[in-house]
């Protein structure tokens, strides 16, 4: 990416954007309907890049395919790879190793989190062992490694291993945030465009490089900007989502003491009062519904959930934007939907 992309991506959001997002809609047929033949190709690939003769590795793949997401990470790479109308034979086995990459940093973060649940159904760390999911996350970190390598695709796998570097380094600027009232919005970004907008970011530039070749740097901050938004929405819902849609229980990063940009947001902004409820919340070794409801009102009250959505927005924006000076073809309108799918997603 070159320096004035660099600088593009990493300067202080304003509102000097006009806004050309369109009505949302939460639908994905927009964005699916170039790619979805090879997506059923994706996750056939998957289950054979990660198969084992080793009984307990086979079981656990079993179950992780069984959890499989709406493949949003691979939807980027398969469109990114039609821009300019020169898709790559090779880009279904390069969106798998993308998807494993992020199934492995799923499964290592539940173990972290000690989390029960993930989109509804229980973790691998809740089924078996901490030491097994960690295990686990590694395999289909070294098969995703293996892959690249057995196909020849070096700069691919450059791209990769920094996505992966910069995931590593996110988790534990996690780690540091938890019962952290400290954390400012600053640390925040940086925590997300590390843990989240690295992997859409690469995601994207892979499937340029594959394709016409020419548009990696448009393409590359595309899927950043696109990845802070996701995310910034993905903490957002927390808050304000339930259970029944969003998979996890609503409040789950407060119950996990993580401070994420609603909380933050307030934080400079609340009354002595308020403060000291907050501080007390994060004093409790196992807080209650009740608990985390104060936590929750004081942050819609003090409008961090208004707050989130605006910068979330911004984001947005700028993801359009990265896409203009691209090919109008059929692949951009629909990486254009992915950008209203993110921002009107409910889970």
């Amino acid at each position: 990416m070159t320096d004035s992309n660099v600088e593009l991506r990493r300067m202080p959001i304003g509102d000097d954007l006009a806004s050309p997002l369109r009505d949302i809609s939460q639908d994905m047929p927009g964005i699916h309907c170039l790619v979805g033949d090879q997506l059923e190709s994706v996750q056939k690939e998957i289950s054979r890049i990660v198969a084992s003769d080793f009984d307990m590795i086979e079981d656990i793949n079993k179950y992780l395919m069984m959890m499989k997401g709406k493949l949003f990470r691979p939807t980027l790479l398969l469109l990114a790879n039609q821009v300019g109308g020169k898709p790559s034979n090779d880009a279904v086995t390069l969106a798998s190793v993308v998807e494993l990459v992020h199934l492995a940093t799923l499964v290592h973060d539940d173990a972290v989190d000690n989390s029960v649940l993930r989109r509804g159904l229980p973790t691998v760390n809740s089924l078996w062992t901490h030491q097994i999911s960690i295990i686990m996350g590694d395999y289909l970190y070294s098969r995703s490694i293996t892959e690249l390598t057995n196909l020849g695709k070096i700069e691919a796998l450059k791209i990769l291993s920094e996505a992966a570097n910069d995931m590593s380094v996110g988790e534990m600027r996690q780690l540091m945030s938890y019962d952290s009232l400290g954390f400012t919005e600053e640390d925040y970004y940086r925590l997300i465009e590390a843990k989240t907008a690295s992997l859409m970011s690469a995601a994207c530039e892979i499937g340029a490089l594959e394709g016409v070749g020419e548009y990696c740097q448009q393409l590359a901050l595309f899927g950043y900007n696109l990845g802070m938004a996701f995310q910034i929405i993905d903490d957002l819902l927390d808050y304000t989502g339930s259970k029944a849609v969003i998979g996890k229980p609503s409040g789950q990063d407060l119950r996990e003491r993580k401070v994420t940009l609603p909380l933050v947001k307030i934080l400079n902004e609340v009354s002595d009062v308020e403060m000291s409820e907050i501080r007390k919340f994060f004093t409790l070794t196992k807080p209650s519904e009740e608990d985390i409801e104060l936590v929750i009102g004081i942050v819609s009250e003090r409008g961090g959930f208004s707050y989130a959505r605006e910068r979330a927005e911004l984001y947005a924006e700028r993801a359009y934007y990265a896409l203009d000076d691209l090919p109008d073809d059929i692949a951009i309108e629909a990486l254009r939907n992915t950008v209203q799918y993110t921002i009107g997603r409910d889970r």
